[in-house]
C-alpha cells in the first residue's frame, strides 16, 4: 500500500473536468516521487472509486469542484470540510461521488488517515476536449498545493531538471 496517492479525476470529454488528468500529466513531467508515492490519472471512475481509494495510504485528490469563485480560482479541502454537509444529488457524469465513497469507507473502517482535496472551479464541463484558459492557468497552482501537501506529509517531490514534455495525448492534434 502506498503511503500516498495523489488522484487525478475528471473526464477529459467535457472541457475544463478534464483538470484531474492534466494536472496529473503536468505533474509528473515535472517532478519524480518517492517510492511509497503513487501518481495516477483515476479518470472518471464512478462507483468503483471506493475499491481505488480503499487501498491507499493519505490521499490528495485533484478535480474541478462545485464552489463560489471565478473559473480558475483554486479552492482546498480536508476530509472533515468535505464530509461536512450531506451528499448533493449526483446529476451529471462528471460527479465522482467522493464523498459518497468517504462515507463508505468511513463505515468499513477503511478511511485513509489523511484526505486533501485540490479543486478548481470549471468555466466549462460540456462536450468538448481542452480546458478553457482560466482552468489551464491554475494548473501551476494546483501542482504547488499537491507539492506542499506531499511535503507536509513528509514525502517530497523532487524537481526533474530539465522537466518533460507533458504528455496531454488528448490535445494532439490527429
Amino acid at each position: 500500500m502506498p503511503a500516498v496517492t495523489v488522484f487525478g479525476l475528471g473526464n477529459i470529454l467535457m472541457g475544463d473536468d478534464g483538470l484531474g488528468s492534466y494536472v496529473i500529466k503536468v505533474l509528473e513531467s515535472r517532478y519524480t516521487f518517492p517510492p511509497d508515492v503513487q501518481v495516477l490519472d483515476a479518470g472518471t471512475p464512478g462507483l468503483e472509486l471506493s475499491t481505488i481509494l480503499e487501498d491507499s495510504g493519505a490521499l490528495i485528490i485533484v478535480d474541478t469542484v462545485r464552489a463560489d469563485g471565478d473559473a480558475g480560482t483554486v479552492k482546498t479541502y480536508r476530509r472533515e470540510e468535505i464530509l461536512k454537509h450531506p451528499p448533493a444529488q449526483r446529476i451529471t457524469p462528471h460527479d465522482p461521488g467522493l464523498k459518497e465513497t468517504l462515507l463508505v469507507l468511513e463505515l468499513q473502517g477503511e478511511t485513509p488517515p489523511e484526505v486533501y482535496v485540490v479543486g478548481v472551479v470549471p468555466g466549462n464541463v460540456e462536450y468538448g476536449v481542452g480546458l478553457t484558459d482560466s482552468v489551464r492557468e491554475a494548473v501551476p497552482g494546483a501542482i504547488t498545493r499537491i507539492v506542499e501537501e506531499l511535503d507536509r506529509l513528509g514525502h517530497t517531490a523532487t524537481p526533474r531538471d530539465p522537466p518533460l514534455k507533458p504528455d496531454i495525448w488528448w490535445e494532439r492534434e490527429p
